[in-house]
C-alpha cells in the first residue's frame, strides 16, 4: 500500500468574502486612526493586527478598509525604516553574537548565527528589490545593534 507524499494538507482556509463581515462594527476610518495611533506609540505590525484582532473586533484589515495593515502604514507615512521580520532576525543575530562573546567554543551558537545573518542578508537582497530598502543597504553587526537600539 502506497501513501500518498502529500503530507500536512489539512489546514483551514479563510471563507472567500467580499467587504467586512456583519459583525463588525468598526469603519474603515476608525481602524486606520487605530492602527496610525498604535504604530505612533512604537507597536510592531504584527501587534497591530492582534490587538485589532482581539480587542477591536476586526478579523482581517483588508476586509474592512480595503488595503492590508502594511498599505496603510505606508500610506500615512508611519512605516518603519526597517520591516518588522529583518529587524526581529537583527535581534536575534545580536543577542547570539553576545551569547557568542562569554562562550567563544559554542560551535552550535556560532552556527545559528551564520545561519540567521544569512537569512538578513537573503532578506535584504529582496527588500532592496522591491524597494522596501535602499540599494546601499548593508548589513553589518555593528551597525545593526545601533539600529536595533
Amino acid at each position: 500500500m502506497r501513501k500518498s507524499k502529500i503530507k500536512g494538507s489539512s489546514h483551514s482556509i479563510r471563507p472567500i468574502e467580499s467587504g467586512a463581515p456583519k459583525w463588525v462594527k468598526a469603519s474603515s476610518d476608525e481602524v486606520e486612526s487605530t492602527i496610525i495611533d498604535l504604530a505612533k506609540k512604537g507597536v510592531s505590525q504584527s501587534q497591530i493586527g492582534v490587538l485589532l484582532r482581539d480587542q477591536y473586533g476586526v478579523p482581517l484589515t483588508k476586509q474592512v478598509t480595503g488595503k492590508k495593515l502594511g498599505k496603510v502604514l505606508v500610506e500615512r507615512k508611519a512605516a518603519p525604516e526597517l520591516p518588522e521580520d529583518i529587524l526581529n532576525l537583527i535581534r536575534h543575530a545580536r543577542t547570539i553574537r553576545a551569547h557568542m562573546e562569554e562562550h567563544p567554543k559554542d560551535m552550535s551558537s556560532k552556527h545559528g548565527l551564520q545561519l540567521i545573518e544569512s537569512k538578513i542578508n537573503r532578506l535584504a537582497k529582496y527588500y532592496k528589490t522591491s524597494g522596501k530598502l535602499p540599494k546601499d543597504w548593508k548589513y553589518t553587526p555593528e551597525k545593526a545593534s545601533i539600529l536595533v537600539r
